[in-house]
C-alpha cells in the first residue's frame, strides 16, 4: 500500500502502528478481520490479512430525504451509514433546491467516501444503496409493501414519532422533506400512499439531526436496541 494512502497515513498517524502490530480490517461488502503491518519502508507499507466472518445485514431501514445542500448531505451519508440504514434516497421534492444533485459530491463520487467512512465507524463492511435524483414517486416503488412507511412534518405531524406502534414490522421507511419541508400536495401524495405523518415533537431541527433523533427512534421502537 502506497503510504501517501489515506488508509496507510490513518495507521501510522492515528493509530500510531508500528511494525509486527496489528488492526481490525474489512473489505466493501465483505468479511472482517484482523491485518498485520508487516514492514513500513519509504514509500509503501506492506500488510497481511486473517478474513473471518461477515457482518450481521443492516437494518431493513430506508431513509428518503428531500435533496439538501451538500455539506448536510455529507453528515447524512456518513452517520446514517453508522446507524445501519440499508438504503438512502435523496430525492428532488416540491420545495427543495434542484441544483443540488448537480453537487460534485455525487457527480465525482465523493458521497461513496462518505458512506465508507460512516461503515468503518460502526465496524462494518456492509453499504447500503444510495441513490440521488430521484422524484419521491420513484424512491416510493422501492419500499417494501410490508414496511412501516411514515414521514417526518412540523405542521401537520398528528403523532410523535416515539409513540407510534411498529410492533410486528419486518422493516420502516422514513421521509423528510427538504429544508422548506413539504408541499401541500406532497403531503396529500404521501398520506396517499400509506404515510403516516409523524413529529419529533415542537422544536425545529436541521435536516441532519432530526435523521439520527429520528433512526434512533425507530430503532427503539422496532426492538433493535
Amino acid at each position: 500500500m502506497p503510504r501517501r494512502d489515506a488508509r496507510a497515513v490513518h495507521l501510522l498517524a492515528v493509530l500510531r502502528r508500528r511494525e509486527g502490530d496489528t488492526f481490525d480490517a474489512g473489505l466493501i461488502n465483505g468479511p472482517r478481520g484482523r491485518g498485520t503491518l508487516v514492514a513500513i519502508k519509504e514509500n509503501f507499507l506492506t500488510l497481511s490479512f486473517n478474513w473471518g466472518e461477515y457482518p450481521p445485514a443492516v437494518y431493513s431501514f430506508q431513509l428518503l430525504v428531500g435533496l439538501p445542500r451538500p455539506q448536510t448531505a455529507r453528515d447524512i451519508l456518513r452517520d446514517a451509514t453508522t446507524l445501519g440504514v440499508a438504503a438512502l434516497h435523496f430525492v428532488r421534492t416540491d420545495k427543495g433546491e434542484a441544483s443540488y444533485a448537480d453537487s460534485t459530491l455525487w457527480s465525482s463520487g465523493e458521497w461513496q467516501e462518505c458512506v465508507i467512512r460512516g461503515a468503518a465507524q460502526a465496524c462494518c463492511t456492509r453499504l447500503p444503496e444510495v441513490t440521488h435524483g430521484l422524484t419521491l414517486a420513484e424512491a416510493v416503488t422501492r419500499v417494501p409493501a410490508a414496511a412501516a412507511r411514515l414521514a417526518l412534518d412540523n405542521y401537520e405531524g398528528t403523532a410523535a414519532l416515539s409513540e407510534i406502534n411498529l410492533s410486528g414490522r419486518p422493516s420502516a421507511a422514513l421521509a423528510l422533506g427538504a429544508e422548506r419541508g413539504w408541499s401541500d400536495a406532497e403531503r396529500g401524495w404521501l398520506r396517499s400512499r400509506g404515510f403516516a405523518l409523524v413529529h419529533l415533537g415542537p422544536r425545529v431541527l436541521r435536516t441532519e439531526t432530526a435523521c439520527i433523533a429520528a433512526l434512533t427512534l425507530l430503532k427503539a421502537r422496532l426492538g433493535w436496541l
